[in-house]
């Protein structure tokens, strides 16, 4: 069983950054992928991020690309989430995910463990 926890999580000003950490445990945690996913009120969960094993290959959406950087460390079993000139639309509970198998995956489908969620607002 992997389990996954999330802190970092608050109320920024728009233009502001936060950082997100999630620490695994339960499986050896480099071998595999890793991904962040958001949800805002009334909406479907989507991808945000998502990171290969080594940290060679990072994914983003569309809406995120150029302000957040995901990225881990393997001795400290901890992937993060770096989120600058944050947005209001940013606005959601950010969950750390982790996938059935080795590889990297968008879909929300593609992740079998989940964290509880942290709640990111941003303010105008």
């Amino acid at each position: 069983q992997v389990q996954l926890v999330e802190s970092g999580g608050g109320l920024v000003q728009a233009g502001g950054s936060l950082r997100l950490s999630c620490g695994a445990s339960g499986r050896t945690f480099s071998y595999y992928a890793m991904g962040w996913f958001r949800q805002a009120p009334g909406k479907e969960r989507e991808f945000v991020a998502a990171i290969s094993w080594n940290g060679g290959g990072t994914y983003y959406a569309d809406s995120v690309k150029g302000r957040f950087t995901i990225f881990r460390d393997n001795a400290k079993n901890t992937v993060y989430l770096q989120m600058n000139s944050m947005k209001p639309e940013d606005t959601a509970v950010y969950y750390c995910a982790a996938p059935s198998s080795i590889f990297v995956a968008r879909e929300k489908a593609e992740y079998r463990y989940w964290g509880q969620g942290t709640q990111v607002t941003v303010s105008s």
